[in-house]
């Protein structure tokens, strides 16, 4: 049977999408930036000498990495309340699940790099009057992000695309808006073939701009 594609339906739908891909990109960043900065404090434990930090860490890690993340935010918004006494809103819930899976990630990123470094580095930093906090900002971290940047722009490129899994907990982000108007206006192929160019869209242009600063950065060294 031969199909007969029709966009004009994308016209009347796209303030839909336009409002879902707002809340995918609100979404996206609020998980990553806070799951960056989370990442790197559970980071410090991973690498810590005191087992009653180190091992929390390791096992917050653990949890976050080898658990699905569909299961995460499912627990986060039906599990999660009976916890807390509260229902949580699905974009909490999203939020939540997305940004503490995020920092199990990054954690294991920023320790990577971090025990990377010599540990000549460390005792020189010292033999010097520099305390641990100022060695890691002064010395280690403006060496390692170069290290890290691929790992963490492939983070953040996985990070935008499960994002189309908050769609079950109905929030409505972009996915969510193109599941929902494919059911009214009953052509799925045209919408959906929409949506998967607008995750095209959003994410490449980070995916390029990470690769031309991979290699600026390596040609400089």
């Amino acid at each position: 049977m031969e199909y007969t594609w029709d966009f004009t339906v994308i016209v009347d739908a796209f303030p839909v999408l336009l409002r879902g891909l707002l809340v995918t990109v609100e979404l996206w960043v609020l998980a990553f930036a806070i799951g960056l900065s989370l990442g790197f404090a559970v980071s410090l434990g991973r690498i810590s000498g005191r087992p009653w930090v180190n091992a929390p860490a390791i096992g917050y890690v653990e949890i976050f990495r080898n658990t699905p993340v569909l299961v995460q935010l499912i627990w986060f918004y039906y599990a999660f309340p009976i916890v807390l006494g509260q229902q949580l809103s699905p974009f909490t819930a999203a939020a939540l699940g997305l940004t503490l899976n995020t920092s199990a990630y990054c954690a294991e990123i920023f320790r990577g790099g971090i025990v990377s470094i010599a540990r000549g580095q460390w005792e020189g930093a010292k033999a010097i009057g520099m305390t641990r906090a100022m060695t890691m900002r002064r010395v280690i971290l403006p060496q390692v992000m170069k290290r890290m940047l691929p790992a963490f722009t492939n983070r953040g490129i996985e990070l935008a695309k499960v994002t189309s899994l908050a769609s079950l907990l109905a929030v409505n982000e972009i996915m969510y808006q193109g599941r929902l108007l494919s059911s009214t206006y009953y052509r799925p192929l045209e919408i959906l073939t929409v949506v998967a160019l607008v995750y095209f869209v959003l994410i490449y242009p980070g995916s390029y701009l990470s690769a031309r600063l991979e290699r600026r950065l390596a040609a400089r060294d």
